[in-house]
């Protein structure tokens, strides 16, 4: 009965990290089309809604530590269970990068300024796309999945490469637009650093099947640390 209990406490577990990530997901989502829409008041709302996502984190937190406390899992459920609480630390980090893109909406109002939303937004859809995708292959035990993911955090560097050049370039030719340009450049390291926290996930998929804690380093890691 009670390898069944503990059985079904993971279960619970990884269907609220799915919840998690859904919310960190449509967060994102919403802050991005808050930017394009100049729309401040959906700004606050994403912003405030943060505090939503943090109660989560939180919330599973706490079931993992009574899970532990009480069903003393072995060797593959205590490598779950921790990489449970690593993942929603990623998760809730994530959301604070949503929280920021908000409040650069919120800051911006309606200054005008070119905003390059093509690329702000193929970098969210991206970095979105790979984690919906990473979560699922770690309630799933994919690490073959899970592996190939941290590639695809390149095509993200490489719009953030671009998308910095043409800022930089943007505050040199107009240094009236110095203050509101370098809040687009945090929407875009918010949006890169969201794509490497996903490398993190797949790192712990790996470490459940495998047992191996690998490091899954990208090309660009050193220079956006």
């Amino acid at each position: 009965m009670t390898r069944e209990l503990l059985t079904h406490q993971i279960k619970q577990l990884l269907d609220e990290v799915l919840i998690l990530g859904s919310m960190v997901e449509q967060a994102t989502l919403n802050a991005i089309s808050t930017l394009k829409n100049r729309d401040v008041k959906a700004a606050r709302d994403v912003y405030d809604d943060d505090a939503t996502i943090n109660e989560k984190r939180f919330a599973i937190e706490n079931a993992i530590i009574i899970t532990i406390a009480t069903q003393q899992p072995m060797a593959r459920d205590l490598r779950t269970l921790a990489a449970i609480l690593e993942i929603i630390t990623e998760l809730e980090r994530m959301g604070d990068y949503a929280k920021g893109i908000a409040k650069v909406t919120m800051r911006l109002g309606d200054v005008e300024i070119p905003i390059p939303m093509r690329e702000i937004e193929k970098m969210g859809e991206l970095g979105v796309g790979m984690l919906h995708r990473a979560l699922s292959a770690f309630v799933e035990e994919d690490a073959k999945t899970a592996s190939k993911i941290p590639v695809e955090d390149d095509a993200v560097d490489a719009i953030y490469n671009e998308m910095y050049r043409g800022l930089v370039k943007q505050m040199i030719t107009d240094p009236g637009l110095i203050e509101s340009t370098n809040l687009l450049l945090w929407v875009a390291h918010n949006l890169e650093r969201l794509a490497d926290r996903v490398t993190n996930i797949c790192e712990r998929t790996v470490f459940i099947t495998t047992g191996e804690l690998m490091e899954m380093d990208t090309a660009d890691d050193e220079e956006n640390e």
